[in-house]
């Protein structure tokens, strides 16, 4: 048997389409979506995921504008800034590169950000209005999974899901968003004693543990739904899942590429998210 492959940036470029349509539309009665990300010191990785979101905003009709610090800036100035796009009729979504400076209180900066704009959907009103399925923007990572299930006609109700991390941007609001659709839901974490008891019962299997390939073919069973949320770059230069995907790819059902699975749906999610905010916004004036 050989696993379908959920291509992400197919999956991206189709949900991109409809959502540009919205852009248009909101274009049309002079309500332009905008998107301001803020970065912190000059991380390269970080450079990367911000000329490709700027990129993605255009490709959709997204005013995007970058605010660009030092890592040594003082954290008032960010939130000083975070303030004045608050006010900013222009911007309808904010977000701020993780990680900062480790001068920098991570919460504190997010929570900066006023709930209709947080749009990465970190703020604690939309992480907690995930536990009642009401989050008006959820996380663009799990957000982009869930949306990768439903447009690949992947059934959740009734599967058992689990969950391989427990990060506030992935792992906790995946689980939610999981068990919103009806999943039977496990979240294991690097304290999980005997993992592969845990995988081999798994539907739905969802890892996001920042080590590469430490899902092997051996740890699941045949037909397991296979979602990759991990990026690691090899000393080889060569960037590879959580999963050890040459051995995973004869056995699963269905399985996410690293690159190419998740990540264009995370930025994708991020767009749509810049989306509703305008359209909230417009509703709102």
């Amino acid at each position: 048997m050989s696993a379908q492959i959920l291509d992400g940036t197919l999956i991206a470029r189709t949900v991109r389409a409809e959502w540009k349509i919205r852009a248009e539309n909101l274009s049309k009665k002079g309500k332009k979506p905008g998107l301001a990300v803020i970065v912190v010191g000059d991380d390269p990785a970080s450079s990367i995921y911000v000329r490709n979101k700027v990129k993605a905003c255009n490709e959709v009709g997204i005013y995007s504008e970058t605010h660009s610090f030092p890592s040594h800036a003082k954290q008032d100035e960010v939130l000083h800034c975070i303030q004045e796009l608050n006010k900013d009729a222009r911007i309808h979504g904010i977000l701020v590169q993780l990680p900062l400076p480790r001068h920098f209180e991570s919460n504190k900066v997010i929570m900066a950000i006023a709930v209709e704009k947080d749009v990465d959907g970190f703020h604690l009103y939309n992480v907690g209005a995930l536990v009642t399925g009401n989050t008006i923007f959820p996380p663009c990572t799990p957000f982009g999974v869930m949306v990768m299930l439903e447009k690949s006609n992947i059934v959740i109700e009734g599967k058992h899901a689990v969950v391989i991390g427990r990060s506030n941007i992935v792992g906790k609001p995946m689980a939610l968003m999981l068990l919103e659709k009806g999943a039977t839901v496990t979240i294991c974490t690097s304290k999980t004693r005997d993992l592969s008891i845990f995988t081999r019962s798994a539907d739905i299997l969802v890892v996001a543990t920042g080590k590469p390939r430490m899902i092997t073919a051996d740890m699941v069973k045949p037909g397991v739904i296979v979602i990759d949320v991990g990026i690691n770059r090899l000393p080889d230069g060569r960037l590879t899942g959580d999963v050890d995907f040459e051995s995973l790819k004869d056995k699963a059902g269905y399985i996410t590429p690293v690159p190419g699975g998740v990540g264009p749906m995370t930025i994708t999610m991020l767009l749509c998210n810049t989306i509703t905010a305008a359209e909230r916004a417009g509703i709102a004036s």
